[in-house]
């Protein structure tokens, strides 16, 4: 009868009580929408440092905005973008690939070397040159996935082993330019161009157009993409998940390989010879990773768009050919560089509290 009376009680007192769900609201700043929507958009702050750019050195050089001059920004980057498009997937998987530039030069060597010293039809050479390429990626890729070696200390590696073996094998011998539009003139494809207006446009920018406009889609919209995004981010959730990580890792380091071992094929056209001494075996390391820290793209893995790789590419070229124009010191391009890179790193620590 006590718990009968008690309970009546205890209903007549919730009579009229609100029965929503307690809500919290919280109160952001300004910057606060601007840190969520830059997280959100991680392509912004490159593009935001490209126009501000493009404006500056357009104010201070009345050629920067001729046709010719734009041009010969985006052939300057052709092969450095497409090196960027592998370093991007490694790097989205929380790796890094210190073997892109080794890759492409050694594809490129193997290439004319299978026309010139083996007498096989360019169009052959090149399809095993790209072959092999991948099959390096992928090496790099199983040492990783499989073996569970660190990626920095793994392409370290094979950097050093691939740039040796290229000089090996090549006996550091340049096959040259005339040679090479005589007897394999496919291999010096993405070096031909259109003139629309009397402006020369290399057939190696549409490439690297169509691989990022390629990889962009890919990423963003496929099951594929969603696996690469979600090893970077936690590889062991990824698996919990039922995502099969160690196979997205090995492609992902054999599709690096693929485009760079493209990046080679882009070389032989872009410099028309082939050698096995090209600076991109040394810098294009460098160079890839610049462009993808620039970029917006996390080293932390998970975070970022090829897109913005893209506008990393763009904006050192616009930054070498502005002050080239300018009349400044070229070392001031190695220092505006340089402060860019802790610029992007810092924001990207700034951006990931979003997430904390």
């Amino acid at each position: 009868m006590a718990e009968a009376k008690a309970a009546t009680t205890f209903e007549e007192g919730l009579k009229g009580a609100s029965d929503s769900v307690a809500e919290f609201h919280e109160q952001r700043s300004p910057l606060k929408h601007v840190q969520h929507w830059l997280h959100q958009t991680p392509s912004a702050v490159p593009l935001i440092v490209l126009v501000v750019a493009l404006v500056i050195f357009g104010l201070l050089s009345p050629n920067f905005f001729k046709a010719t001059t734009l041009s010969t920004i985006l052939q300057q980057i052709a092969i450095v973008g497409i090196l960027g498009c592998a370093q991007t997937l490694v790097v989205l998987t929380a790796g890094i690939d210190l073997s892109v530039g080794a890759i492409a030069v050694f594809s490129s060597v193997l290439m004319g070397q299978m026309t010139f010293r083996y007498g096989l039809p360019a169009e052959a050479a090149i399809a095993i040159g790209l072959a092999l390429g991948t099959a390096m990626g992928g090496v790099n890729g199983w040492l990783v996935a499989y073996m569970k070696l660190p990626p920095f200390i793994v392409t370290l590696g094979t950097w050093q082993v691939l740039l040796a073996s290229n000089f090996i094998y090549s006996a550091n011998e340049t096959i040259r330019s005339q040679d090479i539009a005589q007897a394999a003139p496919a291999l010096q494809f993405w070096g031909l161009s259109i003139q629309p207006g009397g402006v020369k446009v290399l057939y190696a920018v549409f490439l690297l157009i169509a691989l990022v406009a390629i990889m962009a889609y890919v990423l963003r919209h496929t099951a594929w993409g969603r696996h690469v995004y979600a090893v970077g981010d936690d590889e062991e959730a990824a698996k919990l998940a039922g995502v099969p990580t160690k196979r997205v890792l090995l492609q992902v380091y054999a599709l690096a390989g693929l485009f760079c071992a493209i990046a080679g094929w882009v070389m032989i056209g872009r410099f028309g010879s082939v050698s096995p001494t090209a600076s991109t075996g040394q810098l294009g390391n460098i160079q890839s990773i610049t462009a993808v820290v620039i970029g917006g793209i996390s080293l932390f893995g998970g975070r970022g768009s090829i897109i913005g790789m893209f506008f990393g590419a763009l904006i050192v070229g616009v930054f070498e050919m502005g002050l080239r124009l300018v009349g400044t010191d070229p070392q001031w391009t190695f220092f505006l560089i340089g402060v860019l890179i802790i610029f992007a790193v810092t924001v990207d620590q700034w951006i990931r509290k979003v997430s904390s």
